[in-house]
């Protein structure tokens, strides 16, 4: 591994969570060194958008994206793609193909989710996760998150701070800003926020608002059993995802919803690709 639109913005997702594949390596050499004064340069929503355009852009070409009749593809169309303007945002989806656990959304309404995330997730358990993502977006953290990820990858000198415009910036250095993306941390006051709109995203839409409790249970589970450096760097930086669990059951026993949730079955294999292997082992 993203899906943080959750990014969205995110820019990073509501786990947190990738690895080296998914990003893009241009080196450690930084671009520039931050000017005098640009800790208070002016940055719009507008501005954050136009920027995560081109930054998710660069990163679709460096990635390996789901093609429109992959099954994952087809999956995320069928649970997702009636929600492509929610909440007066405008979003685009695809699916990163890889083993990595992760989901975000950008500024301008990009929302990139990981095949490793469909292979745990049923299809509420996704729609949680998105929701999040989107959360970030429209609590405008994905534009905050965008100016830090700037002055990370030290090219706010790059933009114009006097007519309040992003200047035009190199492949190379939209390149460095979504690394920084990828890398960027939301606080956990707005992770949290986050939270919450998923959860009114899921009730809001006649969802199973349980399953915002079953996706953080998953997570808690694998951090618990699994030793790996993604889920370690997760857990340091974000809050207890058994925590934000008990709290996502919590509004849903307030509002008279709550049950124990069972996950579904799913498959990302496109129906053709299933019947296809059928016919094969009838032919044996």
């Amino acid at each position: 591994m993203k899906m943080r639109f959750f990014m969205a913005a995110i820019v990073v997702s509501m786990f947190g969570i990738h690895s080296i594949q998914a990003q893009i390596n241009l080196g450690e050499k930084a671009l520039g060194a931050l000017q005098t004064g640009v800790a208070s340069f002016t940055f719009s929503d507008e501005d954050a958008a136009a920027m995560s355009k081109e930054a998710v852009r660069k990163m679709d070409s460096t990635n390996s994206v789901a093609g429109p009749k992959d099954g994952y593809t087809l999956r995320l169309n069928r649970i997702f793609g009636k929600h492509a303007n929610e909440n007066g945002l405008l979003l685009n989806y695809k699916v990163y193909v890889t083993k990595d656990v992760n989901a975000f959304a950008t500024a301008d309404g990009s929302v990139r989710v990981f095949s490793g995330l469909m292979d745990i997730m049923d299809d509420n358990q996704l729609l949680a996760v998105i929701g999040h993502e989107i959360g970030h977006v429209a609590n405008h953290d994905s534009r905050d998150a965008m100016k830090a990820a700037l002055r990370k990858a030290a090219i706010v000198g790059a933009v114009s701070s006097q007519s309040d415009k992003v200047a035009k910036l190199t492949d190379s250095q939209y390149g460095q800003i979504a690394n920084a993306i990828i890398d960027s941390k939301y606080s956990r006051k707005q992770e949290s926020e986050a939270d919450e709109f998923s959860y009114s995203f899921l009730k809001r839409n006649k969802y199973n608002v349980n399953a915002e409790e079953s996706a953080f249970t998953i997570l808690a589970a694998m951090s618990g059993g699994v030793s790996s450096d993604f889920l370690s760097k997760m857990m340091s930086s974000h809050p207890d995802p058994q925590e934000r669990a008990d709290r996502a059951k919590a509004r849903a026993t307030v509002d008279g919803l709550y049950k124990p949730y069972v996950q579904v079955k799913f498959s990302n294999k496109s129906t053709a690709s299933a019947t296809k292997k059928t016919t094969k082992k009838k032919k044996k």
